[in-house]
């Protein structure tokens, strides 16, 4: 049975096309994907003949829900998720002024093997598909009927570990038959892969791009982040200043401040010193505590204050809202939880 969850819309006609149907069949069967249908009977405005053709040789799979947490506070969705082969993903819902937004996550575990986040935790499992990337939105949508018009890829894993299946989730969630969400309300999170970022800016060049900062010191950033080892600090920020220079658009770095490792007044000079000029916006992030890790995070009046010394020094800066502090919201809490209890 082939996986049609997944594919991209000149894929899907392909597919059709070897099965001897039109490939205008094509923009039909994806529309109803990536509108949510799991079940081939719903497609009503296909043939019967289609449709039992279909579920002969065909599947759509889609993430089954494990856990839904709520935040008592601010309406955001903590998402547990499994998929085909049990794997345990994340995703987030989250509502603002301008709508929802979704977070998810590319792989089940992550690599990457940053000491402060709870989803290096257990390591790597596997990189999710593209249909998995998506079937998280989907599920979301079909649980509490609000359609995302912005996605930031942030949970669960390193999307340019899984590059060739990040891009395909970004061209079908950005496709007009797909989820026809822009380019611009899209986001990609990476801790510093600097292959990806220079391929990103080629492919996605009106995508927002958000890199991993939390250092500028390359002994504290590799002591945080192993990644730092293969794509240090200096050559990471040369890169980051050639992709605002080729796409026009600025980077956000995220800086997650821990208590007596980066949040001091010659960490946040060095900090300021080491952005000056460059295209980009700084994310301060009041670190997440996690039972596995002695780290604690700074506070949000220190963050506040951090926030307007940066703005001083000529560096936009926000600190970060904190959503859903009551559901385990941060990525790889809850699964980790969850693995806790088997």
């Amino acid at each position: 049975m082939k996986n049609i969850s997944g594919m991209t819309l000149p894929e899907m006609q392909i597919y059709l096309e070897k099965i001897g149907e039109k490939p205008y069949r094509a923009a039909q069967v994806f529309r109803w994907i990536y509108h949510g249908v799991k079940n081939f009977d719903e497609m009503t405005d296909l043939s019967k003949e289609l449709r039992q053709k279909l579920k002969e040789k065909a599947v759509i799979n889609m993430p089954r829900i494990e856990e839904v947490k709520t935040s008592s506070s601010d309406e955001t969705k903590k998402y547990l998720l499994s998929m085909k082969d049990e794997s345990l993903v994340e995703s987030v819902l989250m509502k603002y002024d301008y709508g929802f937004s979704v977070c998810i996550s590319s792989q089940a575990g992550c690599a990457m093997g940053c000491s402060f986040c709870a989803s290096a935790k257990g390591g790597k499992k596997r990189d999710l598909e593209a249909g998995e990337m998506t079937g998280q939105i989907l599920a979301i949508a079909n649980d509490t009927g609000n359609k995302a018009g912005h996605v930031v890829i942030m949970g669960t894993g390193e999307p340019f570990d899984n590059y060739e299946n990040t891009s395909k989730f970004i061209k079908i969630i950005n496709d007009k038959k797909g989820l026809n969400i822009g380019m611009r309300n899209i986001t990609v999170s990476t801790c510093g892969v600097i292959p990806g970022i220079e391929r990103f800016a080629e492919e996605f060049p009106n995508a927002n791009l958000a890199v991993s900062l939390h250092s500028v010191s390359d002994e504290t950033r590799t002591s945080l982040m192993p990644i730092n080892k293969k794509y240090p600090l200096k050559e990471l920020l040369k890169t980051c200043r050639k992709y605002t220079d080729k796409t026009g658009r600025r980077i956000t770095f995220e800086y997650a401040l821990i208590s007596g490792v980066n949040d001091g007044p010659r960490h946040i000079k060095a900090l300021a010193e080491a952005l000056k000029g460059m295209l980009c916006h700084v994310n301060l992030i009041p670190l997440n505590e996690v039972c596995e890790n002695p780290m604690t995070g700074s506070g949000r009046e220190r963050a506040s204050k951090i926030a307007a010394e940066l703005e001083k020094k000529g560096i936009p800066a926000t600190v970060r809202r904190k959503l859903g502090l009551d559901i385990d919201a941060a990525c790889g809490q809850l699964r980790l939880r969850k693995r806790r209890e088997y």
